[in-house]
């Protein structure tokens, strides 16, 4: 045999919905070559090699169903592009992506297979399948390769490129209402929820309703102090200071022991606590002015320090912070016991997927050593406990102690300030006591605060706060969807979709179009050229001044790119033409053009209707696959439409020289076919018949969207678009 190879003829992202799957996937088609003749059970020890080199394949059932199924199908006989699907999908879920969904399918062309995988972040997808081809040939040649090396490049890749995990909480919460998500940039936690203008923003854990001038109250710890305390919060005594001996009078005035930080830092870089003594005051002051463009210096407050998280006006979460210990065994410095006794708890690390931080010997904890008569490098004796750090981090799960009146402070201090989102600093000895029987006070008020703490906890369960968010955002059962138009088939979707955009845009919907003929925002063609594509497409719906839209899909956009949209109001299947589509895309029968244009058809919400031909076998047979209401159109009354109508349904056709729209037995005429611009003739007068079924098809996307008979009859009679620019 020739060296052994596999080929990447084509990679293609296909970013939404599409042939194989509702989600984003990547297709690649691989040529194997010579390997089409040397199935896997006949490369000595490749089956083993690649078992040892990922264990976790076990956990693939793949075909049997079962538990350790790729791994039979490897011993058995399986060829590299089925391989290669599996190993992709496991490299993404060794780098913390879930795997998902994937095939192998073969081509008309000898050796040459389509090879699809789930594609959570394309970027990341594509990095994986090339690692995989190289992982697969250095394992059939019994070559060495790093597999912890690819795995750790993987991992980096999702860190730096995928949502984090506040955002992603959010974005799973709206998933599950079955509200869309949009990432307006590839890199980044800024995301779309909804479309058109019903989207909302979320970026990491503050909103489009996440006021600028709330933020910049937050951020100004003084004035937020004084805000509260205007309001009757309570607030830790305390004032700003400008210089070292400044902050020693302001402590001694305030009594001691003190608290110093920064008044405009975050992530409580800077805050030192229980300070009594003057050169810690000073010291303090000197680190806490690094951190931030100020220093506060204020009451220390007895207790441990809370974080509670307020949305929209609700306690939703709440947690309390941990004191960091080490005990001594008369053997390791204290830098040697924070390294064995806790940074090696596997709970912490650099990463936001983990609930605690590591702890270094920063300035505040060689305070909190010195103060204890040690240094980082004493070894102190057995037994001795030393304090390293006493207000970690907020991980352990205290929503269901909080006394009411405590979450009415906190909910009242996120509404003084202005937020929406709010991250409360309290501190107390019992959150489940009135802060005012034990002397406790609201410390800080923070925008934008980390989730990560309410939902993965490293002790107590879980808080939904993705959801709660969600909730704020689209109350009441709220969808954030438009009405939502896609047209597919093989002839007349343009002129479909022309029409029904124009009856929308009378119906005083602002309607934005991508289609064949351009770009249009109502009347207004943005765009020249073709823009039956994806992208013109998810412009559309990113465009918050649209509250209706209108696509085009051909056959081309299904294959190549996936549709703009998870699912919508209503789906069209003009007609069907096998012979129209057959010798791109590998496509070669029927059978796959009808998988093709089905997907228009599958992704039609429950609520929803698909407008099919019913004069067309193959559009009739797309019908069951429906999870929503069908509308028939025809040119006449056939036995399709009277079958349908018996059983209660929906249909618009021609009969006696008018279009009919009706409903089981009821039926009424909407209009003369004559009075149809669009369907008459050009020089004889007489009806032309294809023009009338795009008629009647836009009619029955135009009813199933509620549009009134008048200004149905409008809208086609007034019908006459402007040929493109």
């Amino acid at each position: 045999m020739k060296k052994r190879d596999i080929k990447f003829l084509e990679i293609r992202h296909l970013n939404g919905p599409n042939i194989w799957t509702y989600r984003p996937v990547l297709e690649a088609v691989v040529d194997i070559g010579d390997l089409e003749d040397a199935p896997s059970n006949t490369i000595p020890g490749f089956a083993d090699r690649l078992a040892a080199w990922i264990p976790s394949l076990i956990e693939h059932r793949c075909s049997y169903e079962e538990r350790g199924g790729f791994l039979r199908r490897l011993q058995e006989g399986t060829w590299p592009a089925h391989i290669l699907e599996h190993v992709t999908l496991e490299l993404q879920n060794l780098a913390g992506m879930p795997g998902g969904f994937g095939k192998a399918r073969e081509t008309p062309l000898r050796g040459v297979y389509k090879v699809i995988v789930r594609a959570w972040h394309e970027d990341v997808t594509r990095a994986a399948l090339l690692a995989a081809r190289e992982l697969v040939l250095a394992a059939m040649d019994d070559r060495p390769y790093d597999v912890a090396a690819t795995v750790e490049h993987l991992s980096d890749m999702v860190d730096s490129l995928c949502l984090g995990p506040s955002t992603a909480c959010i974005v799973d919460a709206a998933d599950d209402r079955d509200i869309p998500a949009i990432r307006l940039l590839n890199k980044g936690n800024l995301v779309q929820l909804g479309y058109g203008a019903k989207s909302r923003r979320i970026w990491t854990a503050e909103t489009d309703r996440t006021s600028a001038i709330a933020e910049g109250i937050s951020r100004d710890k003084d004035l937020t102090k004084t805000l509260l305390a205007a309001c009757g919060v309570p607030v830790p005594e305390g004032r700003m200071v400008d210089s070292p001996e400044d902050a020693w009078e302001a402590a001694q005035d305030i009594g001691l022991p003190v608290v110093v930080k920064p008044y405009d830092g975050n992530h409580g870089r800077g805050v030192f606590i229980e300070l009594t003594r003057q050169e810690e005051v000073e010291s303090a002051y000197r680190v806490a002015l690094e951190e931030g463009s100020g220093v506060i210096v204020e009451r220390c407050i007895p207790g441990a320090e809370h974080r509670l998280l307020v949305v929209g006006g609700k306690l939703v979460a709440a947690n309390r912070g941990d004191m960091v210990w080490v005990t001594g065994d008369g053997r390791q410095t204290i830098t040697e016991l924070i390294a064995s006794q806790i940074n090696a708890d596997p709970r912490r690390g650099t990463t936001e997927e983990h609930p605690l931080n590591v702890i270094r010997i920063d300035s505040a904890a060689r305070m909190e050593i010195a103060r204890q008569g040690y240094t980082a490098d004493a070894v102190p004796e057995a037994g001795k406990a030393v304090l390293i750090q006493r207000n970690g981090n907020h991980a352990f799960d205290v929503t269901d102690e909080v006394h009411p009146s405590v979450a009415a402070a906190a909910s009242l201090a996120a509404r003084i300030v202005g937020l929406d989102i709010a991250g409360i600093d309290l501190v107390c000895e019992n959150i489940g006591r009135p802060l005012a029987e034990q002397g406790g006070a609201i410390v800080e008020v923070n925008a934008g605060p980390s989730l990560l703490m309410h939902i993965k906890p490293a002790v107590g369960k879980p808080r939904p706060v993705g959801r709660a968010i969600v909730e704020h955002l689209f109350p009441n059962g709220s969808d954030g969807r438009i009405p939502l138009v896609g047209i597919t088939g093989s002839y007349g979707k343009t002129t479909v979709a022309r029409l029904v955009a124009h009856l929308l845009t009378l119906s005083g919907r602002h309607t934005g179009l991508a289609c064949s003929d351009g770009l249009f925002l109502d009347q207004r063609q943005v765009e020249a050229g073709d823009r039956a594509t994806w992208g013109a497409a998810h412009r559309t719906l990113k465009n918050r001044q649209v509250d209706a839209a209108v696509f085009e899909n051909g056959s081309d956009v299904i294959l190549g790119e996936g549709l703009a949209y998870d699912r919508c109001q209503v789906g069209i299947v003009t007609n069907v033409d096998a012979q129209k589509h057959l010798g791109r895309f590998y496509i070669e029968d029927p059978e796959k053009v009808f998988s093709i244009l089905r997907t228009q058809v599958d992704v039609v919400l429950p609520g929803g209707a698909a407008v099919l031909n019913a004069a067309d076998p193959a559009c009739v047979e797309m019908a069951p696959l429906c999870d929503g209401e069908v509308i028939y159109f025809a040119s006449h009354d056939n036995e399709t439409v009277a079958a349908h109508r018996a059983g209660g349904g929906r249909a618009v056709f021609a009969y006696n020289g008018s279009v009919v729209l009706a409903t089981g037995a009821e039926q009424r005429a909407l209009l003369p076919l004559a009075a149809v611009p669009q369907a008459a003739g050009r020089e004889s007068g007489s009806l032309d018949a294809r023009q009338t079924e795009n008629v009647l098809a836009a009619i029955a996307a135009a009813w199933a969207l509620g549009l009134s008979d008048d200004l149905m009859r409008a809208g086609v009679a007034t019908f006459a678009p402007v040929a493109p620019a």
